[in-house]
């Protein structure tokens, strides 16, 4: 058994598709449209027989998020982008082209190395390096 894919409500769908495919290397299917519910959708896949994310955008649809920038639901995604180097690297390319670092990257308690960033819509990605223990 294996997770197939975690979908994400998207307000704008073609920018979150950019985000993902051109910072975390995944493939996308062409986009998918239901004219008459007003629901799109793309579906991102990560290598081979990966995981997948879902980006769905339905036109009556608004946000719940609080001051904050967390709802109930899903916290974050995470991707193990390698190592130390890659997670630095990831991090401040993303700063540089003008995305919100929500936690400088650094060794957490339970051992990992990782950053927070917040995607073109405000949903918190980790970027992790792994364990350093």
């Amino acid at each position: 058994m294996k997770i197939d894919h975690v979908a994400i409500w998207c307000n704008n769908l073609e920018t979150m598709r950019a985000y993902y495919t051109r910072h975390f290397g995944c493939k996308c299917n062409t986009k998918y449209a239901n004219k008459e519910k007003g629901f799109e959708s793309y579906f991102l896949t990560f290598g081979e027989n990966g995981c997948r994310i879902e980006l769905m955008h339905r036109t009556d649809l608004t946000a719940h998020h609080n001051e904050c920038g967390e709802y109930i639901g899903m916290a974050h995604l995470c991707f193990d982008v390698g190592g130390k180097k890659e997670v630095d690297q990831l991090t401040e390319q993303l700063r540089s082209e003008g995305y919100t670092i929500a936690g400088n990257a650094r060794t957490t308690g339970d051992g990992y190395y990782e950053a927070v960033v917040l995607d073109p819509e405000g949903n918190r990605v980790e970027l992790s390096g792994g364990e350093t223990k």
